[in-house]
This record gives C-alpha cells, sequence and structure tokens, in this order.
C-alpha cells in the first residue's frame, strides 16, 4: 500500500504555506516589535504572508539579448 502524498516528510514541503505555527507566528510578531512578552500566547492576531516571486525568466531573457548584441 502506498502512502499519501499528503503525507510527505517536513524536508519536501518548500510550498508557501498559508497558516503559520503559534512560535512561528510569535517571531514574525517579535521582528515586527508588535509582541509583548507580558501577553498571553493564546488568541494571537492573524499574520499575512508575503507570497515570493521568482524572476528566473527574466534573467534567460536579458542574456539572450546579450548574447545577440555581442554577436
Amino acid at each position: 500500500m502506498s502512502i499519501d502524498k499528503s503525507l510527505v516528510a517536513k524536508s519536501k514541503l518548500v510550498r508557501q504555506r498559508n497558516v503559520l505555527t503559534r512560535p512561528e507566528r510569535i517571531k514574525f510578531l517579535t521582528d515586527e516589535g508588535l509582541w509583548d512578552e507580558k501577553k498571553s500566547v493564546y488568541g494571537l492576531p492573524k499574520v499575512k504572508i508575503m507570497k515570493l516571486k521568482r524572476k528566473a525568466k527574466v534573467k534567460k531573457a536579458a542574456e539572450a539579448t546579450d548574447d545577440k548584441a555581442a554577436s
């Protein structure tokens, strides 16, 4: 019997997650200066995650135009 795709090791989960664990949320709030040590760890505010966009295709196009100009 095979293992379901959702049950993979954490090292393989590289994609962007939309839910952070409590320690990750506290770390984010501390970095932003919104966390106070006197506050309770329960009922934390929501944290919006910014997705990163890749620009690999732009570099390839720029290299192609540089090669044509050098010829």
